[in-house]
C-alpha cells in the first residue's frame, strides 16, 4: 500500500468531500481519467452529503443522482494527490497499473480568519475553510477461491430435542 496526504489545502472542504467520495474504490487509472473529465466538465461530481442550493444536471444520472457540479479546483488537487502516491507506489516498487484507492479521507482545517466591512460600522468574519486530504492506494490481489469446509452435525440441548420428539409425535 502507499499513501499521499496533504494538509491545510486552500480548497473548500465540502467540494473537496464530495469530489473525494466520488472516486473512492476506483481504480487509479480511473480516478484520474474521471477527474481530468470532472476539469474539462465532461462529467459532474454527485453532491450527495452538502447539497443544499446545488443545481441539477443530467451528468448526474450516471451516478443515479439529480446534483451535480464541477469543482475544478478540488479536481486539481486530488490529481495532483493521485500524481504523489503513485509516485510513492513506483518508488516501493508496486504494480500503479492495478492500485485501488482504498481508503480517502477529507477532513476539515483550521479556518483562515479575515474581516469584510459592512453597512453602519460594523465588521463580519469572512472565513476560509481549507481541509486535509489522506488517502491510501492498495494494489488489488488476484481472488483465491475459498476451500470448502465440511458441514459440522448440529449439536442440540436435551431440551430441543425434547420438543423435536414432541412435535413430531403428538399432534393434538
Amino acid at each position: 500500500a502507499c499513501k499521499a496526504m496533504g494538509a491545510d489545502l486552500r480548497v473548500h472542504y465540502k467540494n473537496t468531500y464530495e469530489t473525494a467520495n466520488a472516486i473512492k474504490g476506483m481504480n487509479l487509472r480511473t480516478a484520474q481519467a474521471y477527474l481530468e473529465a470532472v476539469c474539462e466538465k465532461r462529467r459532474c461530481v454527485p453532491f450527495r452529503v452538502y447539497k443544499g442550493c446545488i443545481g441539477r444536471t443530467p451528468q448526474a444520472k450516471e451516478f443515479k443522482m439529480s446534483q451535480g457540479r464541477w469543482p475544478i479546483k478540488s479536481a486539481k488537487i486530488l490529481l495532483d494527490l493521485l500524481r504523489n502516491a503513485e509516485s510513492n507506489a513506483e518508488f516501493k516498487n508496486l504494480d500503479t497499473e492495478n492500485l485501488t484507492i482504498t481508503h480517502i479521507q477529507v477532513s476539515e482545517a483550521q479556518q483562515g480568519r479575515r474581516r469584510t466591512y459592512r453597512a453602519h460600522g460594523r465588521i463580519n468574519a469572512y472565513m476560509n475553510c481549507p481541509c486535509h486530504v489522506e488517502m491510501i492506494l492498495e494494489e488489488k490481489e488476484e481472488a483465491v477461491e475459498k476451500p470448502e469446509e465440511e458441514v459440522k452435525a448440529k449439536k442440540f440441548t436435551k431440551k430441543q430435542l425434547a420438543k423435536r420428539r414432541l412435535r413430531v409425535g403428538g399432534g393434538q
